[in-house]
C-alpha cells in the first residue's frame, strides 16, 4: 500500500505500511546497550502480529544486554524501530511454534546453521516508536512517524522547509 499526499493516513494503515515494507522477514541491525556500552549486531527476523522476533543464543553477550536492559533499536533499510525486547523462553517451547515454522520456511540457511535447540531463546520486540523513509506514489519522500504507544502518526516530507 503506498499513499498519495493528498489522502489521510490512518494509523493502522501506517502500521500496516511499516509490516509491509518488512515483508515475512529481514536481516536487520539490532542496536542494544548495557552500562552504557552499546553493541549492534544483525539478527534474522520474523515479524506478524505487530511484533518483531527472532532467536538468540541464552549464553550470549547481546542476550545478556537484553535481559538486563531490554531497550533496544533495530533497522532495515527504511524502516527504524525503537522498542523492548521481551524474552519468550526457549524457541521449542513457543504454543504453535509459529517462529520455528517461519524460521524454517523463510530463513532455511541460518535455521540450518544455528539451530540450537536446548539454548536459543525467542527474542519478542515490541515497537514503541517507529520511524520510516517512505515515497509516495506520486514520488514525494517523507517520513512516517509511528507511535505505537499512542496510537498516532505524523508525517513530515522530507523536502519540506
Amino acid at each position: 500500500m503506498k499513499f498519495t499526499l493528498d489522502k489521510d493516513i490512518t494509523y493502522e494503515q501506517a502500521v500496516e505500511r511499516m509490516f509491509e515494507m518488512l515483508g515475512n522477514s529481514q536481516i536487520m541491525a539490532l542496536a542494544s546497550s548495557l552500562d552504557d556500552y552499546v553493541m549492534v549486531r544483525n539478527v534474522s527476523c520474523l515479524f506478524y502480529d505487530e511484533k518483531i522476533y527472532f532467536k538468540t543464543d541464552k549464553n550470549f553477550r547481546k542476550t545478556k544486554q537484553l535481559l538486563e536492559n531490554p531497550n533496544v533499536a533495530m533497522c532495515w533499510s527504511g524502516v527504524q524501530v525503537e522498542g523492548i525486547a521481551v524474552n519468550k523462553g526457549l524457541v521449542t517451547e513457543e504454543p504453535g511454534q509459529r517462529f520455528a515454522e517461519g524460521y524454517k520456511k523463510y530463513l532455511w540457511q541460518s535455521y540450518n546453521k544455528y539451530s540450537h535447540e536446548d539454548t536459543e531463546i525467542l527474542i519478542e520486540v515490541i515497537p514503541k516508536y517507529v520511524e520510516i523513509w517512505d515515497t509516495s506514489d506520486d514520488g514525494y519522500a517523507f517520513q512516517l512517524f509511528i507511535d505505537f504507544e499512542k496510537k498516532q502518526i505524523e508525517i513530515k516530507l522530507y523536502d519540506e522547509k
